[in-house]
């Protein structure tokens, strides 16, 4: 029997209910270490003193360096990615991955290539698809996967993404979620199922050093992956195609990395950030044109001021059209 000790869990939306339950339902004497991350940015956050509050196991933002103990629950703290490697959690202020520090799959892929089949790789309720790549690498390693049913949860969207990049070993709601870590900690079998097509596990252990190393350069990127026509829309640099399509990722050589829904997500927060720049440039021509036909209007220029209102037409016309754009653009992301 293969039992495990080392639990990692991602979450965003709809997950922070869903730790209040889980960590109520764990024993004292629990014998594995938990590490959790949920989409918090450089917010404060008083989550560890709660799940302490919620339940038997001490829970803290660790240090750098801090041995990684059984029985304790380690919150990744705001602004940070927090990683496991040789019996300790580190801590860095690296890129963002889906637009989160911390995110999800800097945690499971360190945890996946360190230990193995000791691993239990969970995903919670939460937008996008952080924790698709990351999962998939723990299945990679041998480890064991479990995703929260997507009816139950608040935001579908990560753990179905997950299930797509890696599948489950075990599909569960939030009242039996505690109940099935514990199985998978107590050395559940696997589920026999067709293996998702996916990296070799080297290559899969290359991209985890060279994420950790944050900044690389192009050759090393070209070793994981392949150059594609794409941008970063946090830097603007160049984008490289990693492994294989499942999960679909990207990577830019300042360590900025992506899921395929992440990446479609800041491009369009980026195309309509590019509209309403647009509208502002024309509603601006718009008031300068009534500025000019206002000053025509004190000398008499009949011709100026026509001039004037057809520039003020144009500009409302193409305003109009600007708007239904962003309008069109929006409805694509419902």
């Amino acid at each position: 029997m293969n039992r495990r000790d080392i639990v990692v869990i991602g979450g965003s939306r709809g997950a922070f209910a869903v730790l209040r339950t889980l960590v109520s339902r764990l024993p004292r004497d629990l014998p594995a270490a938990v590490c959790i991350v949920l989409h918090i940015g450089r917010h404060e956050s008083v989550l560890p003193e709660l799940l302490s509050k919620w339940g038997p196991l001490p829970a803290r933002h660790p240090v750098a360096g801090e041995p990684i103990v059984k029985g304790t629950v380690f919150v990744a703290p705001p602004g940070r990615h927090m990683v496991l490697s040789n019996g300790s959690l580190g801590l860095n202020e690296g890129a963002a991955e889906n637009f989160a520090r911390p995110a999800a799959d800097p945690l499971f892929r360190s945890a996946a290539v360190h230990y193995g089949r000791r691993v239990v790789g969970v995903v919670l309720s939460g937008d996008l698809d952080d924790g698709a790549a990351g999962l998939a690498t723990v299945r990679a390693h041998g480890g064991f996967c479990i995703v929260q049913d997507p009816v139950d949860c608040e935001a579908a969207s990560m753990p179905r993404s997950a299930m797509k990049s890696a599948g489950a070993d075990s599909v569960t709601t939030v009242d039996d979620l505690a109940r099935n870590i514990m199985a998978a900690i107590e050395g559940a079998a696997l589920r026999q199922q067709e293996e998702p097509a996916m990296s070799s596990e080297q290559q899969l252990d290359l991209e985890a050093r060279l994420a950790q190393q944050g900044i690389v350069t192009p050759e090393e990127l070209d070793r994981i992956g392949v150059r594609s026509s794409l941008t970063c829309p946090d830097c603007g640099g160049a984008l490289w195609r990693v492994g294989d399509d499942r999960p679909l990722r990207y990577r830019c050589h300042t360590g900025h990395a992506f899921n395929a829904l992440s990446l479609a997500d800041g491009y369009s927060k980026e195309s309509e950030n590019a509209i309403r720049a647009a509208i502002r440039a024309v509603h601006e021509r718009v008031i300068f044109a009534r500025e000019r036909q206002r000053s025509a209007e004190r000398t008499g220029d009949a011709a100026q001021i026509g001039i004037e209102q057809a520039r003020i037409e144009e500009g409302e016309r193409l305003i109009r059209m600007l708007r239904n754009a962003v309008s069109e653009e929006l409805s694509h992301d419902l």
